[in-house]
């Protein structure tokens, strides 16, 4: 499947509901000429960026509870006050989704911000998200009044078989990738949207830091801005991450510091086949084309 660079402006075409999500949450949404949306398929960089922005916007604060201040707002457990306290916020807002792009209100006052990540890599993540979930949440998802579809397994074991289902049944057991990329990748050319990378992240932290606040339209000085950088480092968050997790990663066994878990990539190499290898290779290009393939393989600049 090819993809087709955009020729008008996108509008919701429809409601995306499971297990974790409720896109209807954006319809009465009223947007700010400054507002910043984070989005992700899932496992992909999303709170790291949501740390950038919430740094860039609040100078390189040291106590900014990102969950907090920057919620998934279409999360359908989400509560109702949470929602409210983000409408009141008197500060630039920042919030995170995962949601496709066709199933969210894409507002041209707001900015959007993409983070691509290999899918095998998103895939590993996932897995340490997953399993190390306590009971009570696994619960709290499937029983909580008005989950559609079906209920959220915790994985197997092996992650491995994680992976092979997950390729088997697109996403699962969370939600369809391939078409939450390739939602993405068609609205590129827009003003207010910037695809950014988790590999490119990675290779020069503080240089995706200045294209992030170049697109932002936020100036720091040097002193501020190398304080943003800081903050936003793998090894700053893990030291703090019960500022990142939400709910302070009391819903994992472990801590927060389990859900700020590596933040490394290529875990699947040596334990993925050269016919699975070869198979995800050649099902990104079916589904993305090959300029989309390769900038999720290995991240460029899109925009």
């Amino acid at each position: 499947m090819t993809t087709a660079p955009l020729t008008e402006w996108p509008k919701k075409a429809r409601e995306m509901h499971n297990h974790h999500m409720d896109s209807t949450v954006w319809n009465d949404f009223n947007f700010r000429d400054d507002d910043v949306i984070v989005a992700t398929w899932a496992k992909s960089g999303t709170t790291w960026t949501q740390q950038i922005v919430a740094q860039l916007i609040h100078h390189g604060a040291e106590d900014i509870n990102v969950p907090m201040l920057s919620p998934w707002l279409d999360l359908r457990i989400m509560p109702k006050e949470a929602i409210e306290a983000v409408k009141q916020q008197p500060h630039r807002r920042s919030v995170k989704t995962h949601l496709p792009a066709d199933a969210m209100v894409v507002s041209p006052k707001a900015k959007y911000l993409y983070i691509g990540r290999d899918g095998r890599d998103a895939v590993w993540s996932a897995f340490n998200h997953l399993a190390n979930f306590k009971p009570e949440v696994f619960d709290m998802f499937n029983n909580t009044p008005g989950r559609v579809g079906p209920q959220l397994k915790r994985p197997s074991e092996s992650v491995h078989e994680f992976y092979r289902e997950w390729f088997a049944w697109d996403g699962y057991p969370l939600w369809p990738f391939w078409p939450n990329v390739r939602s993405w990748w068609n609205l590129r050319h827009l003003p207010n949207v910037m695809l950014i990378h988790f590999n490119d992240m990675k290779r020069d932290l503080a240089g995706s830091v200045r294209q992030i606040a170049d697109f932002l339209g936020i100036t720091l000085d040097e002193a501020t801005m190398a304080r943003v950088v800081e903050h936003s480092s793998f090894d700053w968050m893990k030291q703090h991450a019960h500022l990142a997790a939400p709910l302070g990663g009391s819903i994992w066994e472990g801590g927060a510091t389990t859900f700020i878990n590596k933040g490394t990539n290529g875990r699947w190499q040596g334990t993925l086949t050269p016919d699975e290898i070869g198979a995800y290779d050649a099902r990104a290009i079916a589904e993305l084309g090959p300029e989309c393939a390769a900038w999720l393989a290995n991240g460029t600049a899109t925009n």
